[in-house]
């Protein structure tokens, strides 16, 4: 048993990765799947197309890599986080499409429950602002707009999941339903001090408990499968940002990372004890292992490298994502324009449900260049608000800021973000650190690896991108950027 296999199912795609003992990639395998938009605002996926493309892929990724179950110590599990399923516990099906994270329908829902006070009490338990990124109304739509749903969740025969849920109920073939502490603290259901479901929470959100999953460790065996030819233990899982944050060896307080994929997730290890935001961030849990839970500060951007798909396909500027590095490298700024992607909303620390994206500044000698450095620097400067209430609530000066995901290989993004943030951005020898961490949970709990030491000791240094911009730059371009955000909160 040489080998873990971890399954990242994001947001846009379905993929599979194969580690050796040196934290090494040996073969990676990816599907994409469709994005279905019912109305402005709604984001929903196929959960059978999740699970076949990520089943797909896993057996195609052992294939390549010409192994076989036999060959594997475990699996891992990582996932776009927030997004809610319910299925039939009989039948094993879902009763509706998948309500992505980016999904706004219940922003409304949302406003009621501020307006009745009850933000408070949700952010004293869970940690979280009270938004419809989460889980918690996603599910209360689901029961209450598919027909016969609520009377089903009262019987105890319908199960909820986020997406590591859904995965695990398929490979075990439904004997387990169970989920971990850092899903689970993404759903406005879960108490992140006491480690359990919130009664109180539930009856808020007007939610069965007999819906929800097991809440067990981020690193143990929950189960085997038997579906790539063999018994396979699944033996670690946590959403995608806290395995990034793992798989980045931010395993001390005071160490922080920023992944770039489809949103933007910066998260800062804050130890064993919660740290309550002052500065709109989020309160979660990053891990619990061997019973001991250990926190985060997280800060959420909902539109990040989902801006330079919009460019690729709403506007047909780039032929392939990758190109934009050079188109917006062959001007020597925006030329005044900004970029504010708030396609849904915008996250930290503004949590404007109702913004949506603008663009200013535009000229006769605006130019496809300057959208696409507009783009990028959209992306950073995001990234700079979370990283000044992050550096804020924590009173720790950040020294440098680890850098993963699939834009993190984009060289000037990369360098933008040093200059804007003003600290050293540092780009990791293995990027894909979301399926690392999994890979690192899974392998922990089967002995592949012995400890954390021994998983800090392989995380190394590809690029290291220092700030170049003058202090007096950096603030003008900071003051232009936050003028371009209270224009787009003007028109929400």
């Amino acid at each position: 048993m040489s080998h873990i296999l971890s399954l990242d199912q994001g947001t846009t795609s379905s993929r599979a990765i194969v580690f050796d003992q040196s934290g090494s990639i040996i073969a990676v395998a990816q599907k994409e799947f469709p994005q279905i938009f019912p109305k402005p605002g709604w984001v929903e996926h196929d959960p059978t197309a999740i699970w076949s493309t990520q089943f797909g892929v896993a057996a195609e990724v052992l294939k390549k890599a010409h192994l076989k179950a036999s060959d594997i110590a475990a699996i891992g599990i990582t996932n776009q986080r927030e997004t809610t399923v319910i299925w039939d516990r009989e039948t094993g099906k879902p009763i509706h499409n998948a309500i992505v994270w980016q999904d706004r329908r219940t922003a409304s829902d949302c406003d009621r429950l501020r307006e009745a006070g009850q933000a408070d009490l949700i952010a004293q338990k869970t940690g979280l602002v009270l938004d419809a990124y989460f889980s918690a109304t996603k599910i209360l739509w689901i029961l209450d707009h598919v027909k016969g749903a609520r009377a089903k969740a009262e019987a105890g025969k319908l199960a909820f999941g986020t997406i590591d849920t859904w995965l695990l109920w398929n490979l075990t073939e439904g004997r387990v339903h169970a989920t971990d502490p850092s899903n689970a603290a993404r759903t406005m259901l879960y108490d992140i001090r006491r480690g359990t479901w919130d009664e109180e929470l539930l009856e808020l959100f007007d939610i069965p408990a007999s819906l929800l999953p097991e809440v067990r460790d981020s690193s143990e065996i929950y189960g085997t499968t038997k579906s790539l030819g063999g018994e396979i233990p699944v033996a670690g899982i946590a959403g995608d940002q806290q395995a990034a944050l793992f798989g980045q060896a931010c395993t001390k307080p005071g160490m922080a990372k920023n992944t770039y994929g489809t949103g933007c997730f910066m998260l800062m290890n804050t130890g064993e004890s919660p740290v309550v935001s002052q500065n709109r961030l989020l309160t979660t849990v990053a891990w619990r292992i061997g019973g001991r839970t250990e926190y985060a500060l997280e800060g959420s951007i909902f539109i990040a490298g989902a801006v330079v798909q919009w460019l690729r396909d709403g506007l047909g500027l780039i032929r392939q994502a990758s190109d934009i590095e050079a188109l917006a490298a062959s001007v020597p700024d925006t030329g005044g324009v900004h970029l504010v992607p708030a396609f849904a909303g915008l996250g930290a620390p503004y949590w404007d449900g109702h913004a949506r994206g603008t663009i200013t500044g535009l000229t006769r000698g605006t130019t496809a260049a300057h959208l696409a450095r507009a783009a990028l620097e959209g992306i950073a400067l995001q990234t700079v608000d979370v990283l000044g209430a992050m550096q804020a609530d924590s009173k720790i000066r950040l020294k440098e800021l680890r850098a993963d995901g699939g834009a993190a290989a984009n060289n000037l993004l990369m360098q933008m973000q040093s200059d804007f943030a003003g600290v050293p951005v540092v780009r990791p020898a293995v990027t894909e650190t979301t399926a690392l961490g999994a890979a690192y949970l899974a392998g922990l709990a089967v002995g592949f690896w012995k400890n954390r030491a021994e998983i800090a000791a392989q995380w190394g240094v590809d690029t290291r991108f220092e700030p170049k911009t003058k202090p007096a730059e950096r603030k003008k371009a900071l003051a232009a950027w936050r003028s371009a955000i209270g224009q787009t909160q003007a028109y929400s």
